[in-house]
């Protein structure tokens, strides 16, 4: 059996990918949850410990003998009074704990295009992760993904519940603004990859695909049947409406955040792809089974 690493949220969507491809290489792999009594579809081959940012003893603890952290860490929105400046200072408290457990290298999931200077606290929250991380003294890598698509995605899936349930789709503004999915799994190849380097790097993950979000929204809609009208709407009232149907569902639907984000083509790499994958093709694959449910953040994290 080979050495020992650990992945935040392996039982999520990316780190689950990323365990995957830990244990087909002979490695041995812990996750470290804040959900740790939920059922783990690794059964014994992964360890299970909390993720409890409160106890930096158990974090050092749980960190010990680990050759690579993936940590894939964050928050969407807030809630429950877990704010993105609360996540930063979790996330120091994760690579303290590191560094103290003497991991040799820290591979972190971030997104494409963080600034410490952007007015969208997601992005701005997003930058200053980073900043600590490459601060601390470990070894890192760095994986700036675009917009992830893969079967248990939800950006995607709920485009797709949306367009074959109701009659009208609002497009926010013009929908020329771009996007640049990624699969899921090419991020996590990408992540393990890096986790067997030794030198320091930040690397995009992004597709071979660059499409409109009107585009996108029309490829979706074509490949499962969905009925809904297109209509272009001022993106307040695209909020308005993601916060109605946010209600019926119990859950956060967009955020402002994402929205401004995606229509400052901040969703789009400044460098060549480094997925495989197409976004296209894998629709047309599993166009049969994309949007029959409406998958929700809050049950997936808070229930």
């Amino acid at each position: 059996m080979g050495g020992l690493d650990v992945v935040t949220g392996a039982f999520g969507f990316t780190g689950r990918y990323i365990t995957a491809r830990l244990l087909r290489l002979g490695r041995r792999v812990r996750t470290l949850t804040g959900h740790p009594d939920r059922p783990n579809p690794f059964g014994a081959a992964v360890e299970v410990a909390p993720l409890n940012f409160a106890d930096q003893a158990g974090l050092v603890k749980s960190l010990s003998g680990a050759e690579t952290l993936y940590n894939t860490y964050w928050v969407r929105f807030p809630y429950r009074g877990v704010t993105f400046n609360d996540a930063v200072a979790n996330s120091r408290r994760l690579f303290a704990a590191a560094r103290a457990a003497g991991v040799r290298r820290v591979v972190h999931i971030s997104i494409v295009n963080p600034s410490p200077d952007s007015p969208l606290p997601y992005f701005r929250g997003k930058a200053l992760v980073e900043e600590a991380l490459i601060t601390s003294g470990l070894a890192y890598a760095i994986v700036r993904p675009t917009v992830i698509f893969g079967p248990e995605d939800i950006f995607f899936n709920n485009i797709a519940w949306m367009l074959r349930r109701f009659p009208v789709f609002g497009i926010p503004g013009d929908g020329n603004y771009c996007l640049q999915p990624v699969f899921v799994d090419d991020v996590a190849r990408l992540a393990v990859e890096l986790g067997r380097r030794e030198d320091d790097l930040i690397v995009e993950a992004a597709g071979p695909e660059v499409y409109t979000f009107k585009g996108l929204v029309r490829l979706i809609a074509e490949k499962v049947g969905g009925r809904a009208r297109l209509v272009h709407v001022p993106p307040g009232v695209a909020l308005l409406a993601a916060g109605l149907i946010g209600r019926l569902v119990g859950d956060v639907v967009l955020t402002r955040d994402e929205l401004s984000g995606l229509m400052a083509n901040l969703l789009v790499a400044s460098g060549p792809a480094t997925g495989e994958v197409t976004f296209s093709r894998w629709l047309g694959e599993n166009a049969h089974r994309v949007g029959l449910a409406y998958a929700s953040e809050v049950r997936r994290h808070y229930a």
